[in-house]
Parts: structure tokens; C-alpha cells; sequence
């Protein structure tokens, strides 16, 4: 980079690289996640047909609009409650949202979960779903990721560990 001139430029320079995530990255929010069962056919062993809940903790450190919440879920699992044929609402019963956030919309997708916030407060929020592990496999789960998405230096990653459903 070189200057022409008398003025006083100024630089905004950014690197992405495709790094693994290691231990949780914070910008902005903070977030954590636990997975307990629901049904689980041998205790503390996934198997196929098992219903788990994801408990995901998010910390704002500023107020922001439109925030994404954004968690990979494993291959050929369901994500209850989308009311579907098939879907079972009553595993879904007792999914907790506290905090002062209310989703515009939640996607519950064949890949992840998605909420959308139009409005996030300074502060704690927690966000629950819950999900029936259809296929067998070991599972390498991107990192959850949350997002203000028309800032996107405000950002939080926490690292999943690999899904392990046995037959």
C-alpha cells in the first residue's frame, strides 16, 4: 500500500481464513451450548431414534438489531416442533426462552436451527430446541454461530464436539 498526496488515509483491513475453531470466540456475544437427552434408548450413549434438547446461551455485549443464532444440527436429524406429520410436539414441550428477546422467526431446517431476533438487548438470553438424531454416524458439527447481521464484526462462535449416534 502506498500514499499519493497530503491527506490522511486511513485503512480497514480484514483476514479470513479457514482456521478450525478451537476454544469459543467472542466479539460482541458470547455463546455456550449444552445438549441433554430427552429419550435416550442406553444412558449416555447416543443411538438412532434418540431425542436430545440443545440449550443455547447467548451474551450480548451491546444492544444490536437483527441478530442470527445459528446452530448445525447432524445429518438426517429432525428438529421438533415445526408441527409437521411425524413430528412429535410433546418432546418438544418445555423448550425455554428467557430473556428480553422475542425471534421474528425461527427456521428449523433438515441443517440447523436459525432464529432471527429483530431486536437484542445488552445482556442474557437463552434459547432451547430439541432434536430426534435419525442416523447413525459420527457427526463433525461446524461451529454455532451468532451474528448481528448487519454487523458482522459483532459475532460469537462456541466449537461443537463431534456427534457420536450409534445403530
Amino acid at each position: 500500500m502506498a500514499q499519493d498526496g497530503t491527506g490522511r488515509p486511513w485503512v480497514t483491513l480484514q483476514s479470513i481464513a479457514a482456521i478450525p475453531l478451537k476454544i469459543p470466540f467472542s466479539s460482541g456475544y458470547k455463546v455456550s451450548r449444552m445438549v441433554t437427552p430427552v429419550q435416550q434408548k442406553t444412558a449416555g450413549r447416543w443411538s438412532r431414534g434418540d431425542v436430545a434438547r440443545v440449550h443455547l446461551e447467548v451474551e450480548a455485549q451491546a444492544d444490536m438489531t437483527w441478530v442470527v443464532v445459528d446452530d448445525p444440527i447432524p445429518a438426517g436429524s429432525t428438529v421438533l416442533g415445526r408441527g409437521l406429520g411425524g413430528d412429535s410436539t410433546l418432546l418438544a414441550q418445555g423448550e425455554t426462552k428467557r430473556g428480553t428477546v422475542w425471534p421474528a422467526f425461527e427456521e428449523r431446517t433438515f441443517e440447523a436451527f436459525r432464529a432471527y431476533y429483530r431486536y437484542v438487548p445488552k445482556g442474557r438470553f437463552i434459547v432451547e430446541y430439541t432434536v430426534r438424531l435419525n442416523n447413525p454416524g459420527t457427526f463433525h458439527l461446524p461451529a454455532t454461530h451468532v451474528e448481528a447481521m448487519y454487523a458482522p464484526e459483532m459475532l460469537g462462535e462456541y466449537p461443537n464436539e463431534d456427534w457420536k449416534v450409534q445403530p
